[in-house]
């Protein structure tokens, strides 16, 4: 039996809401067809940060690692979903220890608070600094989130990047998880292979089990 496929990346497009302040993605023709030429050829510009996209360590650090090294083991396998769409903006009552993620490798947060919905949210919940370091040094090798950022939109110190990288984990932001029921799937979420850049795009699916 196929297992049923997921899109969970945000449709890039002109006009897909970008980080406040950082370049939004744009796309026009280089010629046309319906113009006279022989192909239709396409060009694009925008910040990597546009849509779903993978952070690389050198966004929060200079000498950190760029979006070249992005491991690919790390954005592929099992994965879970948790939803915490009820939980206030600000820092989520999630523990460590909590049962839930016992195990999780790779876990996915869905709070609702999405630009695949047209708009920048003004605000959403994240992890508590010291949990994203906990549950890295426990073995998680991947926090997603549906929201713009792992850390809280006014956030200067990025503590919970800072976290999540120094643990060896890496982090994708911007997903579309509104229409996944919670629980656990295989994710499928590799970066493009760009050179020294601080993310790269990412083309997300989870397959379930």
């Amino acid at each position: 039996m196929t297992r049923v496929l997921r899109d969970i990346s945000v449709l890039v497009r002109s006009g897909t809401p970008e980080w406040p302040g950082d370049v939004p993605f744009t796309c026009g023709w280089t010629c046309r067809i319906s113009a006279g030429a022989a192909i239709n050829l396409s060009s694009t510009a925008g910040s990597p940060h546009v849509g779903t996209h993978a952070d690389a360590p050198l966004h929060v650090r200079d000498g950190w690692p760029a979006s070249d090294a992005l491991p690919l083991d790390a954005f592929l396998g099992d994965a879970l979903v948790l939803d915490v769409e009820r939980s206030p903006d600000g820092v989520l009552p999630l523990r460590a220890d909590d049962p839930r993620l016992v195990g999780v490798r790779r876990l996915l947060l869905r709070t609702g608070r999405t630009i695949a919905s047209g708009a920048f949210p003004d605000a959403w919940p994240v992890l508590d600094p010291t949990v994203a370091g906990a549950l890295a040094a426990g073995g998680l090798r991947l926090l997603g989130v549906d929201a713009p950022s792992v850390d809280e939109r006014e956030s200067k110190s990025l503590a919970v990047h800072h976290a999540l990288f120094a643990g060896g984990a890496w982090i994708l932001e911007n997903l579309d998880l509104r229409h996944v029921p919670p629980g656990r799937y295989e994710l499928l979420a590799l970066p493009q292979r760009l050179d020294g850049l601080d993310a790269a795009p990412v083309r997300a699916v989870l397959r379930e089990l």
